[in-house]
């Protein structure tokens, strides 16, 4: 029977949720919300049963109301259809007997759909046996008959032959036979729907562990990371995104390594540099403070016997011994300045950065009158703190060593400046540079370099060396502290 097709349900009425899977880890804090402590795959299957629920909601109103219309409707053609049939009977009964008339019209008429004909006589008293309830097996509930039910109309017509009334036809509308099977067909559909959506729940948790399972890979990657384990690496998956995820990962955990392994040179090279500074030192006092010592005590001993022996003492011979003992103490003073020059630069910290580099590169000239020192300091500040200006200062001496030593060139030009809240260094000479630009810095020009680049980089600054010629050139820029203690400028000396 056509009543209006109900609209296509995309969700069950009556599905259910799936069991959900339990968090990873359970909720820290108390009384917090069970949503936070779920997982992400947890959250959107959660998610979509919520749209799957109100889809089904919105689904079972619009059955509804369909139905109510379309029940109503039925009922109504049917009643009228009844009630155009009992009149033509009626009508067309002309040769039946009045007696057996109400008979056959009871006959004629107990087995209908959507309405009930019930034959009455003059007295109201019901003609034939009680009309049977022709329902199906499968019955519509009480509360969803409710829901659909029209309201139930009864119209009686009167039964008249020859101009004599024999009784009454009472016609009654029974909206239950469209019901149940508008509930047949619901039960169908829901269950059907329900059956697709847990399916489709389940490959839907199936595909969420698929796609989530890299950020499962990458917590355990961070994990490892965490314990200070930077071999961790990641296969990047199919998804674009989290493949982009796993890449810059693998890159993180890669200059995690570089900067774990340029630290353990940095210690080994520390470690060196103390036990190499602690031999020169060893082997300067036994070298050049021993001898002095022994030749002091040679003199001292030398007067001690001029002033025993037997007559008055040779002045000649005692003058000789002081001028001995004078210019070794002068010697000695000389090795003592270097050596805490070396330990530590002479005035750094109480004469202003810049008359400290010049003294610096004078000390150069001076010890190789073959090379020319040149060096621009305007406008810097008095000082930066201890720890910028040490750094200036070793690699701007760093930087003319290098020179002397490998660089053959007969000029060296240093210069610093202040600008934009950084500080900037160049040194740069005119000799042969670098032998092999491709060896690195680390093993291909020894470790003064490379504590150079350390020290800037630790400031935060950075460190280039240019070797396009002529000449190599050291460009160093290091943050200014904003808190150093006396900004005013000096000129150099």
């Amino acid at each position: 029977m056509d009543f209006g097709r109900p609209p296509a349900m995309g969700l069950a009425v009556d599905a259910q949720p799936t069991h959900l899977p339990m968090p990873d880890k359970p909720a820290t804090r108390a009384g917090r919300w069970p949503w936070a402590a779920w997982s992400t795959r947890a959250r959107l299957v959660a998610v979509v049963l919520l749209i799957d629920a109100l889809a089904a909601l919105i689904s079972c109103g619009v059955i509804v109301f369909n139905a109510r219309n379309a029940v109503r409707v039925e009922t109504r053609a049917s009643l009228a259809t009844v009630e155009s049939l009992v009149a033509d009977t009626i009508r067309l009964s002309d040769t039946t007997p009045p007696e057996s008339l109400l008979q056959t019209l009871d006959l004629r008429f107990k087995v209908l759909r959507h309405v009930r004909v019930a034959v009455l006589d003059n007295a109201g008293a019901r003609v034939g046996s009680a009309i049977a309830t022709h329902r199906t097996a499968r019955e519509a509930p009480r509360w969803f008959a409710d829901l659909i039910m029209p309201p139930i109309e009864r119209h009686t017509l009167p039964i008249t032959v020859n101009g004599q009334q024999l009784g009454m036809a009472q016609i009654t509308t029974q909206p239950l036979d469209e019901i149940d099977e508008i509930w047949g067909y619901a039960r169908a559909l829901s269950l059907t729907t329900a059956a697709i959506n847990l399916a489709m729940l389940v490959a839907l948790y199936a595909a969420l562990g698929r796609i989530l399972a890299p950020l499962r890979r990458l917590g355990a990657g961070l994990t490892q990371l965490e314990h200070h384990d930077y071999t961790a690496r990641l296969q990047p998956p199919g998804a674009r995104e989290l493949a982009v995820i796993a890449e810059r990962f693998n890159k993180v955990a890669a200059a995690l390594g570089e900067v774990r392994a340029a630290n353990g040179r940095l210690n080994r090279q520390l470690l060196t540099a103390q036990d190499d500074e602690r031999r020169r030192t060893a082997l300067e006092l036994h070298d050049e403070f021993g001898p002095c010592l022994f030749a002091l005590e040679a003199n001292a001993a030398s007067i001690a016997r001029i002033a025993s022996g037997p007559g008055e003492p040779s002045r000649e011979k005692l003058a000789a011994r002081a001028a001995e003992i004078s210019a070794i103490v002068g010697q000695v003073q000389t090795v003592n300045r270097e050596l805490l020059n070396r330990l530590r630069p002479h005035g750094l910290g109480q004469a202003p950065l810049a008359t400290c580099l010049d003294l610096l590169l004078r000390g150069f000239a001076q010890r190789h009158p073959g090379l020319a020192f040149v060096g621009r300091f305007d406008g810097l500040a008095r000082g930066y703190g201890d720890l910028v200006d040490l750094t200036v200062f070793r690699c701007v001496q760093e930087s003319a060593t290098n020179t002397v030593r490998h660089g053959a060139a007969t000029r060296v030009e240093a210069e610093a400046a202040e600008a934009g809240g950084r500080l900037t260094l160049t040194i740069r000479d005119n000799g042969k540079g670098i032998p092999d630009p491709g060896v690195s810095i680390e093993h291909g020009t020894g470790l003064g370099l490379s504590g150079m680049r350390e020290r800037v980089e630790a400031l935060g600054g950075t460190f280039a060396l240019d070797n396009a010629g002529p000449g190599a050139i050291v460009r160093i820029t290091i943050p200014v502290p904003p808190d150093r203690g006396d900004e005013s400028t000096a000129p150099s000396a």
